[in-house]
């Protein structure tokens, strides 16, 4: 194990069938969280994740997926009655995709337990799943655990404009994560939708540092801006060749921090301490990860 550390997630699943120019060319398994702790796990990196899906033939794959890839499932449950979630994804010739999602409703059900978090562990979570009032049972235990035990917390806000005419009522539960979070990860989109600005530094001083004080809006292809109480940190992207589906570039990129944050041996304590070149490390494997991603149709960084 990697200094006794651990990455836990904790997310939806959902089976993503991609489409190009009106034809399915892959079908892999998704959801923001679950696409990064696959990267996780691939990596080396002890991890496992919590969340459901249906007892059927794809939440059976998507069980023993998990398991391939060095995921510990204990706390991965397979509800009975329930369909698991499908996506289509809509690929553009550069590798964008919009989505159609066919769920139901995120609930929790009594006999659900949690992993014990450790010091020095890292919880990667975010999306609709992490805001819903189905899930908030869940997600608050999960982040008070975290606190307790003085985890790094790293919160991918993930919101997409499909649930934009529910951010009135999100939006409480979206600040109470913030404020639980010792790290927020959105993208210019993200931020966007939920704040009406693309300008990192001013949704970080607007919205985010009295809240959280970390803050990591990312733009694509551009630049990565890091926002800390005690300045601003600007870093290019690196350049990705050949391009096939940005689909789980971003939750790769959250699963390259989480590594980082482990193989840096950067505990809680030390995040304060970071300077320009140490946050530079952290982003650059986080690029890694994300660009690794953009060349292939699956989610995730490919089996090592």
């Amino acid at each position: 194990m990697e200094n006794g550390r651990k990455v836990i997630g904790a997310g939806e699943t959902i089976l993503d069938i991609l489409f190009r120019q009106g034809q399915p060319v892959a079908a892999v398994h998704g959801g923001s969280t679950f696409n990064s702790i696959i990267s996780v796990g691939r990596s080396g990196v002890p991890c496992a994740f919590v969340g459901y899906t249906g007892s059927d033939s794809v939440g059976q794959q998507t069980a023993d997926f998990l398991k391939e890839n060095g995921v510990q499932t204990e706390h991965f449950l397979l509800r009975q009655g329930e369909k698991s979630a499908i996506s289509l994804a809509f690929l553009a010739d550069n590798g964008d995709a919009n989505y159609l999602f066919y769920n139901e409703t995120p609930r929790v059900i009594p006999g659900w337990t949690l992993p014990r978090l450790e010091h020095g562990d890292v919880l990667v979570y975010g999306s609709h799943f992490a805001v819903c009032d189905g899930m908030r049972p869940l997600i608050t235990q999960l982040l008070e655990r975290a606190e307790q035990s003085q985890s790094i917390v790293y919160y991918d806000l993930n919101f997409r404009k499909n649930h934009a005419a529910e951010l009135d009522s999100l939006m409480p539960a979206i600040v109470w994560n913030i404020g639980h979070s010792t790290i927020v990860r959105g993208s210019t989109d993200d931020v966007e939708v939920l704040y009406a600005s693309r300008v990192a530094r001013d949704i970080y001083n607007r919205y985010i540092r009295q809240h959280c004080p970390y803050f990591i809006c990312t733009s694509g292809a551009e630049n990565i801006t890091v926002c800390t109480p005690d300045g601003y940190h600007e870093f290019q992207a690196p350049p990705v060749p050949d391009v096939v589906s940005t689909v789980g570039a971003g939750d790769s990129f959250n699963a390259g921090f989480a590594c980082a944050l482990i193989w840096e041996k950067i505990m809680p304590e030390d995040i304060a301490k970071l300077d320009r070149d140490g946050w530079q490390r952290l982003v650059a494997t986080a690029c890694r990860f994300a660009g690794e991603t953009c060349r292939s149709t699956e989610n995730y960084i490919a089996k090592r």
